[in-house]
């Protein structure tokens, strides 16, 4: 990767991890999923109107030539959306990849539920807002709002669409004027997807340059750059790409920075990126102890709070489903290094999740875990096994849970770290990644292959494994 994308990837993952992000999203990102973009919903309407749908540049004149003819009907208009938009494919990749972010605030111009579908199916409460009425209502436990400041399919005939419903909007529509005025102020913002013609967005952009002039905030847009197509002459490319190139320009006067990509699938790639990132802040911690071997429980509680205490001070996020004999010790170490530092809060660092014992149903007991499990591993990109044993009827048995745990975060795609010195079911993971090192981390040195097997030496202090713990953490986290 380049120096810009370098640093557009750090400047957005901060803004990530300090709640600051959104994202706005156009056509071009439903256009992937196989929904046509405006030139081809606005194709059948053209050609009846003499036109031809690809020299035209002012769709939202089209639209309206097509109103006027039919003295202000827009039946075809809606019955065109419906047809059009009815159908629901499954979201694209990128649309998965933004789902996971922990991002509030989503933003577009579309009119499918690709967004929607996305973060519903990352298990996130969706707060959708598509009238005027919406904004004023509050879905309980939202995860995410999705601001569709065009209109929705349901409501095909309250669609913007037309230059009329432009031309009014600021009035039918001031409400969202306001919000979105809000955001781009409040926020940092991610375009996808689209193009800047929406004159719309041109006008909020507009009001806040004016305001805050050579103070606005910074935000960035992904755009692939302009390719030759076919049959298209060497001076028409050269002019499109001069028009790009402008465009590109024209966006600083809104502090807007384009990152510019080869490939559609390099919109992809450097998403992942910024997913794995972020994950890679958030460590997993699994663990639970009847009986503490020979370290006793003492020493390794007190392993286990410098642990937590470390990864708070490298701003890390603690994962944890606060396991039997472990729980208390990564807590109390983790507050106490939270509340050392008045820039740190409880929520941005620490996600505890004890599991609900009290449910009698074996199978019900079992769905509900393993959701609670995969919802905590998936928001991690590290996870720890430390111990890993349980009394059943009396008798010291390896913890199956972890094991639950380690297969889910490795089908997940986390790093996984056991500590094998700890013993329990640990030994038994960390044996099974020593046999398989050089395949999962086929391109490491031989450093990180020597400290990760100090994971599973004996050690009569197991603060002896905290420095390697940390330099393969402080490793992975640097990807």
């Amino acid at each position: 990767m380049n120096g810009v994308v370098d640093e557009f990837i750090g400047r957005f993952l901060t803004e990530l991890r300090e709640d600051n992000a959104a994202v706005f999203v156009g056509a071009g990102l439903s256009k992937a999923a196989g929904f046509v973009d405006w030139r081809g919903l606005l194709a059948p309407i053209a050609t009846p109107l003499g036109l031809d749908v690809e020299k035209e540049n002012d769709l939202v004149g089209l639209a309206q030539f097509h109103l006027n003819t039919n003295a202000g009907n827009r039946n075809q208009l809606n019955q065109l959306l419906i047809e059009q938009f009815a159908d629901l494919p499954a979201p694209t990749e990128n649309h998965r990849l933004l789902a996971r972010l922990p991002i509030r605030s989503y933003w577009t111009t579309n009119y499918d539920r690709l967004i929607e579908q996305a973060l519903k199916d990352c298990g996130k409460r969706v707060d959708a807002k598509y009238t005027v009425e919406q904004l004023s209502l509050t879905v309980r436990g939202r995860d995410a709002i999705v601001y569709k400041m065009h209109g929705d399919i349901e409501h095909a005939d309250k669609a913007v669409l037309t230059k009329d419903d432009y031309e009014r909007y600021a009035g039918t529509h001031a409400p969202f004027i306001t919000a979105l005025s809000g955001d781009l102020v409040e926020r940092t913002f991610l375009f996808l997807g689209f193009s800047f013609t929406d004159p719309n967005l041109d006008y909020v952009l507009a009001r806040i340059r004016s305001r805050f002039e050579k103070n606005q905030r910074q935000h960035f847009c992904i755009v692939k750059t302009r390719s030759k197509l076919p049959n298209e002459s060497d001076a028409d490319f050269a002019y499109a790409k001069t028009r790009q190139d402008l465009v590109a320009q024209d966006l600083l006067r809104f502090n807007i920075k384009t990152i510019a990509v080869e490939e559609f699938s390099d919109i992809t790639k450097l998403l992942s990126t910024i997913v794995d990132r972020f994950r890679q802040q958030t460590v997993f911690i699994s663990g639970s102890a009847a009986d503490y071997g020979q370290w006793g429980q003492q020493e390794t509680e007190n392993f286990l709070m410098r642990l937590a205490a470390a990864l708070i001070d490298r701003d890390c996020r603690i994962n944890s489903g606060f396991g039997l004999g472990i729980g208390s010790a990564v807590v109390t170490g983790a507050v106490e290094q939270i509340y050392s530092n008045n820039q740190r809060s409880i929520d941005s660092h620490l996600l505890l999740r004890p599991f609900p014992a009290g449910i009698q149903d074996q199978a019900e007991r079992e769905r509900v875990f393993e959701r609670y499990r995969t919802e905590l591993i998936a928001q991690a990109g590290i996870a720890i096994f430390l111990i890993g044993n349980k009394l059943d009827t009396g008798n010291l048995v390896p913890a199956d849970g972890m094991r639950v745990e380690f297969d889910l975060a490795r089908n997940a795609g986390l790093h996984c770290l056991p500590i094998g010195a700890s013993g329990g079911i640990s030994a038994d993971l960390w044996s099974e990644m020593m046999a398989e090192l050089k395949i999962a981390y086929p391109e490491r040195d031989d450093n990180f292959y020597e400290l990760f097997e100090r994971l599973g030496q004996k050690v009569d202090n197991p603060h002896e494994l905290l420095d390697p713990l940390l330099q393969i953490i402080d490793i992975l986290r640097k990807e």
